[in-house]
């Protein structure tokens, strides 16, 4: 099944519950993290020598001899990446990868750019990886375009390390009777474009129109805050993203006071850290190192540490998306 696919019965219910135990570790969204120029964070992973890393010898010797990892993400997207207080890319992302880095005995440099390019930076090899709470879907992996079928790419492998649904958020107190995909014919949705939620939102159009309802009206953004935004200022009515950054921005924007989310948990699916297709020996190399920090452990407690266990994962599984 592709990235344009209906599954939305398999709603996943129970992640509702994380929304009041999301850590609060970082700045708020909304303020944060709103320029998306090209940039490199060299402080946001830790560095481990070559010699005390396990699995080294793993990795394509060019990279073991860089001791560095070129990450593209969007880093606008807390709590899975975002800009601390100090200016530090931080969150479940760059977490997870300093763990990774002490496996492998390199530092993973997260560089920013809008999510919507990521997939072509590494096809031109601005970065040796894109990590950006990316789904892993058929139509990523083949590079095709979702809203044509057609080819556009030679598409990427991806390594599986987390599970999300997407959900719906609007204004506090101000729902307009929104608790189902299928409540949203009639009104306007901001959503953060080339996104699985976008994908969502052009599918749920597209059902509107079939059904003989009210359009969908779906306005899309280079960021999620950009989205968030707009509906704050009413321009929209709804946003839609990863359950962990919708239960995250509703936590804390505003403190709390300014959004709500509406109705459950939808396509749950696995974020996986993508590679391009004829750089297999790297993706093997992080395939080994995301398993091995869930067999000692760090991986649950970087997971815990966020708030967001219920999207832990046991198996590292290449191309585990459908």
């Amino acid at each position: 099944m592709t990235a344009r696919s209906i599954r939305r019965t398999t709603a996943a219910r129970t992640r509702l519950a994380a929304v009041g135990t999301l850590a609060v570790t970082g700045a708020l969204l909304l303020t944060a993290c709103g320029d998306q120029t090209k940039e490199k964070d060299s402080g946001s992973t830790d560095t481990a020598s070559t010699s005390a890393a396990p699995l080294a010898d793993k990795l394509p010797k060019a990279i073991r001899d860089k001791g560095v990892i070129k990450v593209g993400s969007d880093i606008a997207y807390a709590p899975v990446e975002f800009k601390d207080s100090s200016g530090n890319t931080a969150g479940i992302d760059p977490d997870i990868a300093a763990a990774m880095g002490k496996q492998l005995g390199v530092k993973f440099e997260f560089q920013n750019a809008t999510f919507d390019t990521l997939i072509g930076g590494l096809a031109s090899k601005r970065y040796d990886i894109a990590m950006s709470a990316m789904t892993d879907t058929k139509d990523r992996q083949e590079g095709i375009d979702g809203d044509t079928g057609k080819k556009v790419g030679a598409g990427v492998d991806f390594v599986d390390y987390f599970t999300a649904g997407v959900s719906l958020y609007t204004n506090a107190g101000d729902t307009q009777g929104i608790k189902t995909w299928d409540d949203l014919c009639g009104k306007t949705m901001a959503v953060q474009r080339n996104t699985f939620s976008h994908d969502l939102a052009k599918d749920q159009a597209a059902k509107c129109k079939k059904d003989g309802k009210a359009a969908l009206k779906i306005e899309d953004f280079a960021t999620n805050p950009e989205a968030e935004t707009r509906m704050r200022a009413k321009g929209a009515d709804v946003v839609s993203a990863d359950f962990p950054i919708a239960a995250y921005s509703v936590k804390n924007a505003g403190g709390g006071k300014y959004f709500e989310i509406v109705g459950d948990q939808v396509e749950a699916g696995p974020y996986g850290i993508a590679v391009a297709k004829d750089n297999t020996e790297l993706r093997d190399a992080l395939q080994a190192a995301v398993q091995a920090i869930i067999d000692n452990g760090e991986y649950k407690k970087i997971i815990e540490k966020w708030g967001v266990a219920d999207g832990a994962i046991t198996e590292s599984k290449i191309n585990g998306g459908s």
